[in-house]
């Protein structure tokens, strides 16, 4: 179906994966930024599918950029599951869309949630407005929502802090480090305490990362679990992160779009 036009609105797009052996971790479970991926592919997808594939964004000079995600992983996917993704747009703001991908294992067990809010940009990289068809082709109401932001109190002096450098396979045809690179970096600092699911993330992306951007990572514990900072060699936050484990029911609503997840 990808690159194939529906002249319907068509509020889903349901997409079948299966867990390739390279994408789990040591302990054989779907690395986390695995589901990131999947939610990424889908969505673009399903814009293909409507006619919004990459080359009418060129056109116009318009396109996303992801600027938080919500993400819970309620059970461990393992090489060779597979897994239904469903994706729909369920948000709208001015410069901001909010989208939703459903992980549901074979037998209709739901095993994840994404929520991701892109950013619409222009050529410059400055915020443009979404345009208004989106809403009617979506087949989705403009309904607001409240964008993912992350507030982290200072680190302790004695936090451990991790240097780096983006390598060249990290990055995207964008020329930045892809989103769900920064979770493989979150897990490996969370490592082994947000191994074992049920867990939450909370990201949001301040700044993209570049090809050999020197990077710190600084991680230290919080109430709710595991607090990430990501900044440059010129201390500027380019990523912020929570990491929550062992969190899950109180979240989900009947619906299958999620109850709370939006506090912080």
């Amino acid at each position: 179906m990808t690159g194939q036009i529906d002249e319907r609105p068509s509020p889903t797009a349901t997409v079948v994966y299966r867990v390739r052996f390279d994408e789990c971790d040591p302990a054989g479970q779907l690395r986390s930024s695995g589901y990131l991926r999947y939610a990424q592919d889908v969505a673009w997808i399903h814009s293909e599918r409507l006619g919004y594939d990459r080359a009418w964004y060129a056109e116009r000079g318009i396109g996303w950029l992801v600027r938080g995600i919500q993400l819970i992983v309620l059970e461990p996917s393992r090489a060779s599951d597979e897994l239904l993704i469903t994706t729909q747009v369920i948000g709208y703001r001015r410069v901001l869309v909010r989208r939703s991908a459903d992980v549901r294992a074979t037998d209709g067990r739901r095993v994840a949630i994404v929520l991701t809010d892109y950013v619409m940009i222009d050529e410059r990289g400055a915020p443009a407005r979404v345009p208004a068809e989106f809403s009617t082709r979506f087949g989705v109401p403009a309904e607001p929502f409240r964008p993912t932001r992350v507030s982290l109190p200072a680190a302790p002096s004695s936090a451990p802090e991790v240097r780096f450098a983006a390598r060249q396979h990290e990055l995207d045809p964008l020329g930045h480090v892809n989103h769900a690179v920064y979770l493989d970096w979150i897990d490996e600092a969370a490592d082994p305490m947000a191994l074992e699911p049920p867990r939450r993330y909370r990201l949001e992306y301040l700044l993209p990362v570049a090809r050999a951007t020197s990077l710190v990572a600084t991680s230290w514990p919080v109430a709710t679990g595991l607090a990430y900072r990501l900044t440059d060699d010129h201390e500027r936050e380019h990523h912020r992160a929570i990491v929550e484990p062992g969190l899950a029911g109180p979240w989900m609503g009947a619906t299958g779009v999620t109850e709370g997840i939006d506090a912080e």
